[in-house]
């Protein structure tokens, strides 16, 4: 086990990680301290526990504007596969009653 350390609103964390993720995990927790120096200079020093909970669900609402977002594009992916289905049974069906009409002349 590695660790790293975050510095969040002047405050320092010492954060466990698996070997090799210490970068990932710093790079988290350098957002996560950007977000709540963004807060805190919004709303001022409210305390850390109330400036990591505004923090955190800012991060949970843009996660889940991001899925919103995800699932509206895969939705529309859908119905392209579907409407491009829907328009190739119809240009077959098509050739077929015109051969159809072409063997009844």
């Amino acid at each position: 086990m590695s660790k790293v350390s975050i510095k969040v609103n002047n405050r320092a964390f010492s954060i466990g990680c698996e070997l090799g993720q210490e970068a990932h995990v710093q790079a988290l927790g350098d957002g996560f301290a950007k977000k709540v120096d963004e807060l805190a200079n919004q709303v001022g020093q409210i305390g850390d526990l109330r400036l990591f909970l505004m923090a955190a669900l800012v991060i949970a609402d843009e996660l889940e504007t991001t899925r919103q977002g995800a699932t509206a594009d895969k939705d529309s992916q859908e119905i392209k596969k579907i409407e491009q289905a829907a328009s190739n049974a119809l240009k077959q069906a098509a050739i077929r009653i015109e051969k159809i009409t072409a063997n009844l002349k």
